[in-house]
C-alpha cells in the first residue's frame, strides 16, 4: 500500500489513472493477494475506485465531489492553523519562519518556474502548521483528505502567479500564527486552501 500511496503523493499516479496490477506485482515481487488487500484498503479510504472494464483507478472526483472534499479540507486546515496559533512552540516558530523564507526565496529566484519544487515547500509549510496544532487526530484527517486533492494542488502551481500568491499567503498565515492571532490564522488558512468554482473546474479539466 505504501508504494501506491507514494506514487499518488509524487504524481506518478494521477486522478483517473489505472492501477496496473501486473506491473506492480512484478515491481514489488509480491503475489496478487497482498496487492488486492492493499487496494481494498485504499478503496476503503476513498483513494481508488473500481470501474467497469477499467479495473482499479485512482480516485477522480466529479466537480460536486471535488468541492465537497475541498470544503471539508479547508475547514480542517483552518482549524489546524487556529490551534497552532495557540500552541506554537519556539522551535516550531523558527521552523515556520524558515519555510516561509524558503517559499519567498523560491519565488524570488524562479518566479513561476520549478512549480514541482515549490509544491514540496508548500507541503512542508502545511505539515509544519499541522504538527504545530498539537492534535495528531486532526493531522491524520488532514493527511487522508489531502491525498484526494494533491494532484490538483500540484497542478495549481503551474498557473501564472500562483507561486507568488501562495508565498505571500504563507507569510500572512505564519505571522498570524506566530503572533497568536488564532481566529485570523484560521480564517487566512481556510481561504488559502479553498479554490473558487472556476479554478476548481479548470483543475479538474487538466486531468481529463
Amino acid at each position: 500500500m505504501d508504494t501506491i500511496l507514494g506514487k499518488i503523493d509524487t504524481g506518478t499516479l494521477n486522478p483517473g489513472d489505472v492501477i496496473a496490477e501486473d506491473a506492480l506485482i512484478a515491481e514489488l515481487g509480491i503475489s496478487r493477494t497482498p496487492l488486492r488487500e492493499a487496494l481494498l484498503q485504499l478503496e476503503a479510504h476513498g483513494l481508488v475506485t473500481r470501474q467497469p472494464r477499467k479495473g482499479v483507478v485512482v480516485f477522480k472526483p466529479t466537480l460536486e465531489e471535488f468541492l465537497a472534499i475541498l470544503e471539508v479540507h479547508a475547514k480542517l486546515e483552518g482549524q489546524a492553523a487556529g490551534l497552532a496559533a495557540r500552541r506554537l512552540s519556539p522551535a516550531r516558530s523558527d521552523a515556520l519562519r524558515g519555510i516561509v523564507d524558503a517559499c519567498a526565496a523560491h519565488h524570488a529566484a524562479y518566479g513561476d518556474g520549478h512549480p514541482n519544487a515549490y509544491y514540496q515547500l508548500n507541503l512542508d509549510f502545511h505539515r509544519l502548521v499541522g504538527e504545530a496544532s498539537g492534535n495528531l487526530f486532526l493531522l491524520d484527517m488532514i493527511k487522508a483528505n489531502a491525498r484526494k486533492l494533491m494532484a490538483y494542488y500540484r497542478a495549481r502551481y503551474r498557473t501564472v502567479g500562483a507561486i507568488k500568491a501562495s508565498a505571500q499567503e504563507h507569510a500572512a498565515i505564519a505571522e498570524a500564527i506566530i503572533t497568536r492571532q488564532s481566529d485570523l490564522a484560521e480564517d487566512l488558512m481556510t481561504r488559502h486552501v479553498q479554490f473558487d468554482h472556476v479554478t476548481a473546474m479548470d483543475l479538474l479539466a487538466s486531468f481529463d
